[in-house]
């Protein structure tokens, strides 16, 4: 698969094109966490996947206004496999934000010193330890027996996965020692060493079996049979370095809590080290990274913990990740070959995506054939032509990237590429807007290569996720003409008999298929949002729009007036968090486009579409509200501050309006101050919003 949108470099990008980007990064890892959690077969190596995160986080960065919550910085893994029951975390299992270089891990002690509002010169200790590459559990102990074992899964819910867990020897079934809470949940990685994987692979080979790619692979797929008589089997270990939900504190600082997790019987994550700076990280990580080959489990960095709990409880969590850990990654893996040929992909929003075919090389443990080129002006900046000698690098798409070309005589004798100004797929012009390194196909819906992606996506598993319906039936059924446009999938039961006659369909097959069909004609209003395909709507944008406007009659109801200029109900739309002018005018084209609400009214016809409540905090008082801060804090950061009213339930918006709930009010404010009195909004001062928020008695 190749991904649907041009690359650019990221200095160079448009606000237009760093949101196109945004969608385009938040698919692909989408794609790829599915693969990685609950198929155990990734397509792509850890630093490629660490890559294609870093371009996202650096486009957040020069972008902050486009952080979506449904980025890659905001999600965690993926959902639960149906094969397993499902277990709801106490406490989320979250993940972590990666530094790739020395100056990243610099920038996290400065952002931690910022948000605390600390002195550039105080240390601030931090414990590094090396980053296992194995597969995240979490175990549960009531009374100090195990009671629960769970995959991550999304950070949310994962798999109930107790039985295989047992089988464990590193995992106790009962806790040594005193002194451990009556409940505890310690988090850390099920693995695989490198002996016992080689052991392993050599039982898989002398009983005809196919042998495992890596030790990763085989940890996973070995702790998710279905059977635990298999895992018992397999020669799996587990680290402890985290814990969820505690009914008692582990202690003041991570040391100790470390300490306490080996008094109780687990074995703990190492060689670990307290560091009070950042060179002193980096020679850890430098050290560690020397030492990598040595070391009897597979590890792909080293990780980074403030030491201190309570400065740990303050900075809190940021989208799927704390602000006090992070991830110094190792680097990913590069290969030359010969690019044979460059070929045209047509994606989901009719960008014109280059394709570089390559002679098979293997590129970090990997074999891969196609690269991305990424677009023309990378072709012609590069000056890549077919023949020419490449070095790729497994780092960031689903299919690796073309780095730079090796130079050799023959270079200049080869003929420059000519990229195509017309639709490979269907003749249309392919045009390039003045600010977009994209270029696009101008057919539309008659282009069935962007009729049949956006299909693609209608069922795909964050959308419909409809079962039995994947990329090749769509591909079959819209050359038969089965499936056209969305509501024709709801339809097929009008079409059992052309189903029957297809080679390798029998009557089960189909029956299931109608079936799997049926389940999804009922749908929350955020996945349909999210099915639609619109350009900059992800998952989280789509969930926004249907907390906001409730239901589909709504929704539509809002944008028609806003195109017609109706100002209440744009400003509206801008209201929500995320949403700018430039997402407001793609939402608003695409429902008011004839063609787009004519499949909407289909859709309307054969599906049930529920209205999405507000989501509930219990005695929250902040849960549904707008809050907006305008001033200087002096108690604790903005940043902070923010965080704690997410935390509890609230938008925090960037302007005041009169849908606005509370405006927080510190020194110097200014004019949005002065609007909030005007408009009769609620104004807090600090002191008042501490003591809403319960951070002051």
């Amino acid at each position: 698969m190749i991904p649907d949108e041009s690359v650019k470099a990221i200095e160079d990008l448009t606000e237009q094109e760093a949101r196109q980007e945004l969608a385009r990064l938040a698919a692909l890892i989408a794609h790829h966490d599915r693969l990685y959690y609950q198929s155990d077969a990734p397509e792509i190596s850890d630093a490629a996947y660490d890559e294609l995160r870093k371009r996202s986080d650096a486009i957040e960065a020069r972008f902050p206004a486009l952080v979506h919550a449904d980025s890659p910085s905001q999600k965690v893994g993926a959902a639960p496999s149906r094969e397993f029951g499902s277990v709801t975390h106490s406490v989320p299992m979250l993940s972590l934000a990666n530094a790739f270089s020395d100056e990243d891990v610099a920038d996290f002690l400065a952002r931690i010193r910022r948000f605390l509002g600390l002195s550039a010169d105080r240390p601030v200790a931090i414990l590094a330890e090396p980053k296992i590459d194995g597969l995240s559990c979490s175990l549960r102990y009531e009374d100090g027996r195990l009671v629960k074992a769970a995959t991550r899964g999304d950070g949310a819910t994962g798999e109930d996965i107790t039985s295989n867990v047992r089988t464990i020897d590193s995992v106790p079934e009962r806790l040594s020692g005193e002194g451990w809470p009556r409940v505890l949940e310690v988090r850390g990685e099920v693995f695989m060493r490198r002996q016992d994987f080689q052991r392993l692979n050599e039982r898989q080979e002398a009983q005809g079996k196919a042998s495992f790619k890596n030790p990763r692979n085989a940890a996973a797929g070995s702790l998710r049979q279905l059977d635990a008589q298999v895992t018992a089997q397999r020669p799996l270990a587990f680290l402890a370095y985290a814990w969820g939900e505690v009914s008692a504190p582990l202690g003041a600082t991570m040391s100790e809590a470390r300490q306490h997790m080996a008094d109780w019987g687990f074995s703990v994550n190492g060689p670990a080290e307290l560091c009070n700076d950042a060179e002193a990280l980096i020679a850890y990580h430098r050290t560690i990274l020397a030492a990598r080959p040595d070391m009897p489990h597979d590890i792909d960095g080293v990780v980074y913990k403030v030491n201190d709990l309570s400065l740990q409880e303050r900075l809190g969590f940021v989208s799927r990740a704390p602000r006090w850990a992070i991830a110094h990654k190792f680097p990913a893996e590069r290969a030359e070959t010969i690019l044979h040929k460059i070929t045209i992909q047509v994606g989901r929003t009719g960008a014109l995506t280059p394709v570089a075919n390559l002679e098979p090389i293997t590129v970090g443990g990997v074999v891969v054939s196609r690269a991305t080129l990424h677009n023309e002006d990378e072709i012609a900046r590069k000056d890549v032509r077919e023949g020419d000698r490449v070095v790729v690098q497994r780092a960031g798409d689903v299919i690796p990237q073309v780095v730079e070309v090796v130079q050799d005589a023959a270079h200049e004798a080869r003929p420059l590429y000519a990229f195509p100004d017309h639709c490979p797929e269907c003749g249309s012009q392919a045009m390039r807007e003045e600010d977009e390194a994209v270029r696009r196909c101008q057919g539309g819906l008659i282009c069935p290569a962007q009729a049949k992606e956006r299909l693609k996506h209608f069922v795909s598993r964050d959308a419909f996720d409809i079962e039995g319906l994947g990329g090749k039936h769509i591909e079959a059924f819209w050359e038969e003409g089965l499936i056209r446009e969305p509501a024709d999938i709801f339809r097929l039961a009008e079409h059992q008999d052309r189903l029957r006659g297809r080679e390798g369909w029998g009557e089960k097959s189909v029956i299931n298929l109608l079936n799997a069909i049926e389940q999804r004609s009922r749908i929350t209003l955020d996945r349909f949002i999210f099915a639609l395909g619109i350009r900059q709507v992800g998952q989280a944008t789509a969930k926004l729009l249907a907390h906001h406007y409730g239901d589909l009659e709504t929704w539509r109801r809002e944008m028609a007036k806003a195109a017609e200029g109706d100002q209440e109900a744009y400003e509206g739309l801008l209201s929500i968090d995320s949403i700018g002018p430039v997402v407001a005018k793609d939402l608003i084209g695409f429902i008011t486009e004839d063609h787009n609400s004519n499949a909407l009214d289909k859709l309307a016809e054969v599906l049930t579409i529920d209205s999405v409540a507000a989501p509930s905090l219990g005695d929250s008082p902040l849960a549904g509200k707008t809050v907006v801060f305008t001033g200087t804090l002096e108690t604790v950061t903005r940043s902070e501050a923010k965080a704690r009213a997410e935390a509890l339930g609230a938008k925090v918006a960037g302007s005041v309006s009169k849908k606005t709930d509370y405006v927080v009010v510190g020194q110097d404010a200014g004019s949005k101050a002065r609007k909030a009195v005007e408009l009769g909004l609620t104004v807090l001062s600090e002191e008042e919003w501490l003591e809403l928020t319960g951070q002051r008695a």
